[in-house]
């Protein structure tokens, strides 16, 4: 049952669009989301865009305009296929289970393809802010992508994150230094130029490697987040964190969520 919002003075227009891939060999669909009657003044790409609808995404983007004046946005929610798995996750750097071993076709497929395809069809490609964001997995590779192109993204926002991300089994002598997107920021020479938001919820998972009495993926995010601090970035200047009690693995956080990611990201 979705919640009932206001009326909005800027009723967002949705389309669904497919394209072929020649670099993910495949058909790929995106939905859209622009403002009515309005030109849009940032771009929000969206990982895991087959569930914008239990995202209340739509309503969601009205709502923000309505009551808190966030710019007006093109959102291209990028629906995952049946690789998922394989496609997201760090470019170069498969899990150890090799998941993920397609995540620089996607970040190619981005950068080269889709975008290109985008600005094609709506007209727009310059935009004030670009961000890049994604739930679990596709968190992780909004994260990899936008870390690799800040060229292009300024901003990314990681939600539930799959921080865990690891290189070796935790059968196999795991160390909390086979965490592949924490390797992705301390091995970096550089410091893109680039602003993060990260949520986790305190219902995320039940799983504590430790024993310290934190679930992995508050614990993960936490160290993530000290990463980024030991690469210069701070807080809150150039992050945000937003730790949900109760806040489960599931588009339904994340739609309660997305409202704050939106302010930060796009507010006037």
């Amino acid at each position: 049952m979705h919640t009932a919002w206001p009326e909005t003075a800027m009723p967002v227009i949705e389309s669904t669009i497919n394209i072929i891939s020649a670099l993910l060999n495949r058909e790929v669909t995106y939905t859209i989301y622009l403002p009515e009657s309005t030109t849009p003044q940032s771009l929000l790409l969206l990982n895991d865009g087959q569930d914008a609808e239990a995202l209340q995404l739509k309503a969601t983007l009205e709502q923000q305009y309505e009551r808190y004046g966030i710019d007006a946005l093109m959102v291209v929610a990028i629906h995952a296929g049946e690789e998922r798995i394989q496609e997201y996750g760090v470019a170069g750097k498969p899990d150890f289970k090799q998941r993920g071993d397609k995540a620089g076709l996607y970040s190619q497929f981005i950068t080269e393809e889709l975008l290109p395809a985008v600005y094609k069809e709506t007209g727009f490609s310059s935009f004030k802010t670009t961000a890049y964001a994604g739930f679990s997995l596709g968190g992780l590779s909004a994260l990899d992508i936008a870390w690799n192109h800040s060229g292009i993204f300024d901003k990314v926002g990681i939600f539930s994150g799959s921080f865990w991300w690891r290189s070796k089994d935790l059968t196999d002598g795991y160390t909390d230094a086979d965490r592949i997107a924490h390797r992705l920021i301390s091995e970096s020479v550089s410091k893109p130029d680039l602003k993060f938001w990260l949520q986790t919820g305190t219902a995320d998972e039940t799983a504590d490697r430790n024993k310290n009495g934190i679930i992995d993926s508050i614990d993960d995010a936490v160290d993530f987040i000290k990463e980024l601090e030991a690469k210069g970035y701070t807080r809150p200047a150039d992050i945000q964190y937003l730790e949900m009690v109760g806040g489960e693995h599931n588009p339904a956080t994340w739609a309660k969520a997305m409202p704050k990611f939106l302010c930060w990201a796009f507010g006037s």
